[in-house]
């Protein structure tokens, strides 16, 4: 394999362009920030941009993988920014509830209260979707309106604070020196992962995805894989409402959680999942994720006003969807190797065989 064959097999790989924007993106706010790269050991603990962007992009890297098989099965979920925000109002508000704060049991049962409102949505979602036959986007925009209310009936339209270490320790904890939430994110990928490529789990959702009515033909229960995507994406946005409660030990109904559907959205996208559904990638959801975290942090780091920021985000992500485009691709960097269009060959007619007979020529 010559070396251009080996470039041109690299550049269409779907995770070259994701990867390329992402170190050309780390690699802008070294001017700005001549440490950006450092990592530093303080108090046990390690310190550094690089740890910030995986910390702060941990909650967006769990919601997106769950947003990944429920794209895949040719759905969408508008509801996880809602479950983020009625998971942590539950965890806190039981917390907050409790006598002494710090006891295990009482933040053990607070967040197993959490996790399972925030399953129950998702069973909800994707009874809607499976069973009844509502548009996923119609289905879970019911839980995105709705949603907020409720947690803001929960939390009685207040900001609940806590004051609980253990429960700290998810969102804003450290262990073996690392932020203690990329060890459950590595987790929660490493399950998906292990469950969707090593099981025929994987195939199941992406021939769901591809062709929900002829894989139920072939005996293919694809009403459950929709119940069962739904409700693993509601699960992975509610540890991810965890996080983020736990990272500024409060709740905040309103606020918590806006937005991250649609960041959700195009960490899939820009990760090379399809939106029509079909086959999906979970590296390349994360690196999505990734991308969006740093872009976010660059949009700080380089000064820009924060009435353009959305602006300059919507840029980056049109950029990196074009990239990934084989048509916009073959358009501007194969136009120059393109000289005109090629004309088409003569058709060739296929040799007699050896034992034909020969053909009778009839005179006129």
């Amino acid at each position: 394999m010559t070396t251009t064959s080996r470039w041109r097999a690299l550049t269409h790989h779907h995770l070259f362009w994701p990867v390329a924007v992402l170190i050309a993106l780390l690699l802008v706010n070294v001017p700005f920030t001549p440490d950006f790269f450092s990592i530093k050991m303080t108090d046990g603990h390690l310190y550094g941009s690089l740890v910030s962007i995986v910390l702060f992009g941990s909650p967006l890297i769990l919601v997106a993988v769950g947003m990944t098989l429920v794209i895949a099965t040719g759905g969408i979920d508008l509801s996880v920014g809602a479950v983020v925000a009625i998971t942590g109002a539950l965890t806190c508000s039981y917390i907050s509830d409790q006598a002494d704060q710090n006891a295990l049991s009482a933040v053990f049962l607070a967040m197993g209260i959490g996790l399972v409102a925030a399953v129950v949505c998702g069973l909800w979602n994707g009874f809607l979707v499976a069973r009844m036959g509502i548009q996923p986007i119609i289905a879970t925009l019911i839980i995105m309106v709705a949603g907020r209310g409720v947690a803001q009936l929960i939390t009685d339209g207040q900001i609940i604070t806590i004051n609980s270490e253990p429960y700290k320790l998810i969102g804003g904890g450290y262990w073996l020196t690392l932020p203690f939430s990329i060890f459950v994110v590595a987790a929660v990928v490493a399950v998906t992962v292990a469950l969707t490529r090593r099981t025929a789990l994987g195939l199941l959702v992406e021939s769901v995805g591809g062709n929900a009515e002829a894989s139920r033909l072939v005996g293919i229960r694809s009403t459950r894989i929709k119940i069962m995507v739904y409700m693993f994406c509601a699960l992975c946005a509610g540890i991810a409402g965890l996080m983020i409660s736990s990272n500024t030990s409060a709740a905040d109904g309103n606020n918590a959680g806006l937005w991250i559907e649609l960041d959700a959205i195009l960490a899939v996208v820009m990760g090379g999942t399809s939106l029509l559904g079909g086959r999906f990638s979970i590296g390349g959801t994360v690196i999505g994720a990734l991308v969006i975290q740093t872009l976010t942090t660059t949009i700080y780091t380089i000064g820009v006003p924060t009435q353009t920021n959305l602006v300059f985000k919507a840029l980056v992500v049109i950029v990196v969807c074009l990239l990934q485009a084989p048509k916009f691709r073959a358009k501007v960097f194969g136009a120059k190797g393109s000289k005109g269009p090629r004309r088409a060959a003569a058709p060739v007619e296929p040799a007699p065989a050896a034992d034909a007979a020969p053909k009778m020529e009839v005179s006129r």
